[in-house]
């Protein structure tokens, strides 16, 4: 139990995909103009996100190991991810509309999400099991949808605020990403100097 609660707050604050491994970047500035969009795509990533950890962990470890094709990895890891967003989205289509018009917009987003394709090659490379795979890919959504809705916050406080116009819009809001990433990297305990 002290290992899943480990590897939880690890994902989540100490090892943030967006704040201290810089992964999913693109989503992270793109969708986090709105609260409810930031919210909305943090939902989404986090079940194509466990969804494809669990495949691409069952891949790796009955066909692509076994078979000596581990170099094929990456290329058949992203043809899992791209192809289970493309089945979530026919499902949710054909099942929920609701929910698929909801989340229609950030379907297509998460196939080129690098940090979908990093959480599944990263837990190969820390020889998690299955439980393991799918706790760390679950919180590391998780810290994605806080980073994510934490900067929409900020970017929607700055739009309603008196900025100077040199710095509006891109500049401030990469300032603000940089000053999140930060604060972040002090439950690291990173020291600098």
């Amino acid at each position: 139990m002290l290992t899943y609660l480990s590897i939880i707050v690890t994902a989540i604050f100490v090892n943030n995909i967006v704040f201290a491994q810089f992964l999913g970047i693109c989503p992270f500035l793109g969708v986090s103009k709105k609260l409810s969009s930031a919210v909305g795509m943090g939902g989404a990533v986090t079940f194509v996100m466990a969804l494809a950890t669990t495949v691409t962990w069952l891949l790796q470890e009955y066909i692509l190991v076994p078979l000596g094709l581990t170099f094929m990895q990456t290329i058949v890891f992203i043809l899992v991810i791209a192809a289970l967003v493309q089945m979530v989205e026919i499902v949710l289509k054909k099942i929920a509309p609701a929910l698929y018009t909801a989340l229609g917009v950030f379907l297509p987003l998460i196939t080129t999400n690098c940090a979908v394709l990093g959480v599944a090659i990263l837990v190969t490379q820390k020889g998690f099991d299955l439980g393991e795979s799918v706790v760390y890919a679950v919180a590391t959504a998780i810290g994605f949808t806080l980073a994510l809705t934490m900067f929409a916050g900020i970017r929607e406080q700055l739009a309603m605020t008196e900025v100077p116009r040199p710095m509006r819009g891109v500049p401030i809001a990469l300032i603000c990403a940089g000053l999140l990433a930060m604060a972040f990297m002090g439950f690291a305990g990173i020291t600098i100097g």
